[in-house]
Formats: structure tokens, C-alpha cells, sequence
């Protein structure tokens, strides 16, 4: 019996990437109380890489118990800020404003999980992680750019697709192009590869 490959997530960027590498999935979004699950182990003092971990995970699971025959993908990300801030996805286009006022020329860490889960449980799971170094904006920049975009970055930690006009925010990125869309994809590619989903 041939498994399909799910992607417990409503992200188009996550899709995109999937099926670029030539991956056959199907977009089963996990609705999960992400904000309390964070809210709690900040309370916990959990780690960011953590928290992305942990939120991966409960997509993951909350579709592979209705789909126990596939192999389901859960991802999530987590922007930490140099003085270890998380920062969610702005709210309004004065949040956006807000957040790229505290990130203009300052460095922060994106942190993308993936979980696999199967039958109910996980099999398989990956952290990777890139550091982000943005130049210094003019407030002139920031009102345009959150004029021009927001409909594009307001499902966007950070205010930023990088694969897009984010590219112009920043001045270099150490670490996996994949990380900073979203996904640990390589290591993805390498797990389904072992599953026989992909050809060795």
C-alpha cells in the first residue's frame, strides 16, 4: 500500500517548497492552539528551538490520528530576537511597522522544526536554524514597504517572505535558504528518500 505524504499546514511557502523538490502532497491544515502552547512554555522558560519543535509536533499528530496510514509533516518556525524575544506574526500593519522598527539593524535567529508523524506518533523530527542580519531601514522604507506588501507579510514572523521583496531587508543570512522559508527541507528530502516515498 503506497503512504501519501500530508502537510498538516495551511503554508503556501511550505507547499511551494515541497513541491519544487518534486514531492506529491496533500495540504491537510492542522488547527492547533499554537498561542497556548507557546504562552505555556515561555512560562516554562522552554528553549525557541523548543517551542518550534513542540508546535510542529501537535500539527503533526493532530492529523496523522485521523490519517494513521500516511505520513503526515508538521513544521513550524519561531523568530528569536537578539536579546531573546519571540516575535509572532504582526497583527495589524502598525504591528508590522513596530517589529521592523526592533529588528532595523539588529541580527535575529529564525528557528524552523519539522516533526513526521505516523500512526498517531512521531517517527521522525529536525531543527535547523539560521541567524538573520537586517541592514539599517529609513522610517520613509518601513511605511512603504508595509504599504506595498502587507497583504504578502502579515502571515510572515518577521514581516518577510526572503524569497520575495523581504530580500531587500537584509545585508547577509548565515544558514539554509529552506530554514528561513520555513522548513528544514533537505533533511525532510533525506527521511522520505529512506521511506521509499522518493527514489534513492
Amino acid at each position: 500500500m503506497t503512504q501519501d505524504v500530508l502537510l498538516a499546514s495551511k503554508s503556501s511557502a511550505r507547499l511551494a517548497m515541497l513541491e519544487n523538490a518534486g514531492v506529491s502532497v496533500n495540504v491537510v491544515p492542522a488547527l492547533v492552539d499554537e498561542d497556548s502552547i507557546k504562552t505555556a512554555m515561555v512560562a516554562d522558560g522552554a528553549k525557541p528551538r523548543d517551542i518550534a519543535d513542540a508546535l510542529a509536533e501537535a500539527k503533526a499528530l493532530k492529523i496523522s490520528r485521523k490519517y494513521p496510514g500516511d505520513l503526515v509533516i508538521g513544521s513550524d518556525q519561531i523568530l528569536e530576537t537578539n536579546d531573546g524575544r519571540l516575535l509572532d506574526k504582526p497583527e495589524s500593519e502598525d504591528s508590522a511597522k513596530m517589529h521592523l522598527r526592533m529588528l532595523s539593524g539588529q541580527s535575529h535567529t529564525l528557528i524552523s522544526a519539522a516533526v513526521i508523524c505516523e500512526a498517531g506518533k512521531p517517527v521522525w523530527r529536525q531543527i535547523e536554524s539560521a541567524k538573520m542580519h537586517m541592514r539599517t531601514f529609513s522610517e520613509a522604507f518601513i511605511e512603504e514597504y508595509v504599504r506595498l506588501y502587507w497583504n504578502d507579510i502579515q502571515h510572515a514572523v518577521g514581516c518577510y517572505r526572503i524569497e520575495a521583496e523581504g530580500a531587500q531587508l537584509f545585508e547577509r543570512v548565515e544558514g539554509s535558504q529552506f530554514a528561513v522559508i520555513g522548513m528544514p527541507l533537505l533533511p525532510v528530502l533525506g527521511f522520505l528518500r529512506v521511506r521509499g516515498i522518493l527514489t534513492s
